[in-house]
């Protein structure tokens, strides 16, 4: 029987041994990628946000030179990147392999691009003039399945540099933020079929006297969307196809946004800070107005998942990235020391966890 006993225990031993080791393999990196938004020769950067080393640099196969914009640059589900090629009417797609991207295709647009977003298998590019929709399917990026031209709130054609960003709101809808200083400005609300733009003409909603400027935007699970009013800084509530509420923000030139749970983010440009806001259906709060300074330049685009955030800024001709980790109550630390990207220019980041299969 002790002999039984004794080989019994080993085999246990081992099989909890293996457990111990499945379970302490590490996961996948957290990717902070960046766009240098080179006018002749756009790049990505890869960056590993636990080290912060650089791990790629990848030509985009276009030439940027975006500005003015929000969002140049997305990740989806930890699998898919892309960039804007603002001087190539195009935009690079790249695909995660492990801890690196390959570079997969480029995508014509119909107009010079600013925005992307992915939602309802569909990747959505807004450009000067258009916004396009493009199917996915197992995972890539297919064709362009629809089209429509964008257009301001009282009817005109919107002046170039006047896009910012493009993001899903549901399965019909979509909004794409328009600068027209010294107008209020413009956010066009746009319809999807089963993902595809249906080519109707936006509903061009003004917003609201007495604001100006909406900029960047993050969408809560039930539909609405913090705006930025950059240029008065102040946010506002979108809901419903309008504006339900405004409200200072407390720092100068709120511009770019990211959303982790009930917190968004704001980059404020002018105030060279990161502010926390909440907001419910019906009201906004500013729950920090200095959640973290960037003392190295103006910052420019943000980007966040569960835990991290990064932002990039512009300062004395050279691009930085900051990297801080959050907490569930949305306070933030710095992560790390500044990154200094190289390029004068960079615009647009973007945060890749790892894609669930790599996940332990």
């Amino acid at each position: 029987m002790s002999k039984f006993v004794s080989a019994l225990s080993a085999v246990l031993l081992l099989s909890a041994a293996g457990v111990a080791t499945a379970q302490a393999e590490p996961r996948g990196l957290t990717l902070a990628v960046v766009m240098t938004n080179d006018p002749n020769a756009n790049q990505i950067k890869v960056y590993d946000t636990k080290t912060g080393a650089l791990l790629q640099t990848l030509s985009t196969h276009g030439k940027g030179g975006a500005g003015g914009n929000a969002r140049g640059v997305k990740q989806y589900q930890g699998e898919l990147f892309a960039a804007v090629n603002n001087g190539s009417s195009s935009v690079a797609v790249f695909r995660r392999d492990r801890d690196h991207l390959k570079f997969e295709k480029v995508v014509g647009t119909t107009s010079q691009p600013v925005s992307v977003d992915f939602g309802n298998d569909h990747m959505y590019v807004a450009g000067a003039t258009t916004v396009d929709s493009f199917v996915i399917h197992d995972e890539r990026v297919d064709g362009l399945d629809g089209t429509t031209g964008l257009v301001l709130a009282d009817g005109g054609t919107p002046p170039d540099g006047s896009t910012a960003q493009v993001g899903v709101i549901d399965d019909r809808q979509l909004l794409v933020t328009l600068k027209a200083d010294p107008d209020p400005g413009t956010v066009d609300v746009v319809a999807l079929k089963d993902g595809s733009i249906t080519g109707a003409i936006p509903t061009a909603v003004s917003a609201p006297d007495g604001t100006l400027t909406p900029f960047g935007f993050s969408v809560y699970p039930d539909g609405t969307a913090l705006i930025t009013l950059a240029h008065s800084s102040q946010n506002g509530l979108f809901r419903d196809g309008a504006f339900v509420a405004v409200a200072d923000a407390g720092q100068v030139a709120n511009c770019w946004t990211t959303r982790v749970g009930k917190y968004v983010f704001t980059a404020n440009t002018a105030s060279r800070t990161l502010s926390r806001v909440i907001s419910t259906g019906s009201h906004i709060f500013v729950d920090s107005a200095v959640a973290a300074n960037i003392p190295t330049g103006n910052p420019l685009d943000i980007d966040a998942t569960e835990g991290l955030l990064a932002a990039i800024d512009h300062g004395a001709g050279q691009s930085h990235l900051t990297l801080f980790t959050s907490n569930a109550f949305g306070e933030l630390a710095a992560a790390g020391s500044v990154i200094n990207l190289g390029v004068p220019d960079a615009n647009g980041v973007a945060v890749m966890a790892p894609p669930d299969r790599d996940r332990d």
